[in-house]
């Protein structure tokens, strides 16, 4: 491979949030932006950087002047503006160049949890019973608890802690205020699946082998992938949350995750690179989650890992990923 390649993210800036580990999510980017690097070079590609920062519209001038062969897409959305991930998508898109990645409208589903479990509705793929919910609505609920409440329009866990596990309509109402508050939208409140979780990279459309995340928690910590548990070492969610690759299930249960994996990454109009989130419950019945259509590709994340599993170096992931931008164009 020999083509000039621009790779384009959001450049990290002062955060909005005072955690560290809050800063560390929105910096995380730049792992992913070295290592896409170091891979192009072992490809013989010529590649270069463009970051971009706010506001908006100085980003999508920047993006338009772009000249290469491929677009590297890892751009994650500006720090407490996630909607800007699917309009720079769109700038790319209205290029005459090839981009990595998933299309807007793919994204755009990808980020709106309520677009996308509206979405696997339609399709019947089956996904926990929800409803959205603001401060003012608490009593409205007319799913069984216990519930997640979840910011209707976030990614990489951002606004997801132990307490969005509610079990009881007394703790439900300030869940509700501190989502609305962060996001500035209502929450997506659904019916808590607590069971085993897994999770699925499809590339293309083949599923890569599927990790399990294994919690091992003191009762009284609910399950969940908080945002601790990604993005501060220090924490015990991040210290006793394992993934495992390849999942220890039966040839059954991989079976069923791999086609409801396929079958939601199609749903949102993927065609790229995307993780599907599933969790099993005590029946032995599989929902699905989400579909991320913008994961981590850095080589410690789930992506990378999954395509290690499936006998692919990182290096041969980055150019399939490329390989991809090219048939697509």
């Amino acid at each position: 491979m020999h083509p000039d390649i621009a790779i384009i993210y959001n450049k990290p800036a002062p955060s909005r949030y005072t955690a560290s580990d809050e800063d560390a999510a929105i910096k995380g980017v730049l792992n992913a932006v070295a290592a896409v690097e170091n891979a192009l070079l072992e490809l013989s590609c010529q590649s270069f950087l463009v970051p971009l920062s706010p506001p908006l519209d100085e980003a999508l001038d920047t993006v338009s002047r772009i000249k290469a062969s491929v677009i590297f897409n890892l751009f994650e959305g500006f720090d407490g503006q996630p909607e800007t991930e699917v309009e720079i998508a769109k700038g790319c898109h209205n290029l005459d160049i090839p981009y990595t990645g998933n299309p807007p409208e793919a994204l755009e589903i990808g980020l709106d949890k309520v677009l996308s479990k509206n979405t696997f509705k339609k399709k019947g793929i089956p996904t926990p019973d929800f409803q959205i919910l603001d401060s003012s609505s608490p009593g409205e609920l007319t799913i069984n608890y216990p519930v997640i409440a979840k910011p209707s329009q976030e990614d990489a866990s951002h606004g997801i802690y132990i307490d969005n596990v509610i079990y009881s309509p007394e703790s439900l109402n300030s869940v509700l205020e501190r989502i609305l508050l962060t996001s500035g939208k209502p929450a997506l409140v659904e019916e808590f699946i607590d069971g085993k979780e897994f999770n699925a990279t499809v590339l293309g459309n083949k599923v890569l082998p599927v990790s399990e995340i294994v919690y091992d928690l003191p009762s009284e910590m609910p399950r969940i992938l908080t945002f601790e548990s990604k993005w501060n070492p220090d924490s015990l969610y991040y210290k006793q949350t394992q993934s495992v690759c390849p999942a220890k299930t039966s040839r059954r249960d991989e079976s069923k995750i791999r086609e409801l994996s396929i079958n939601a990454y199609k749903a949102c109009g993927c065609h790229g690179y995307s993780r599907v989130d599933i969790r099993q419950d005590d029946y032995g019945s599989f929902y699905v989650l989400e579909v991320n259509p913008n994961p981590d590709i850095s080589p410690d994340a789930g992506c990378a890992k999954q395509a290690a599993a499936a006998g692919l170096t990182y290096t041969e992931l980055i150019k399939i990923i490329i390989e991809q931008a090219l048939d697509n164009s």
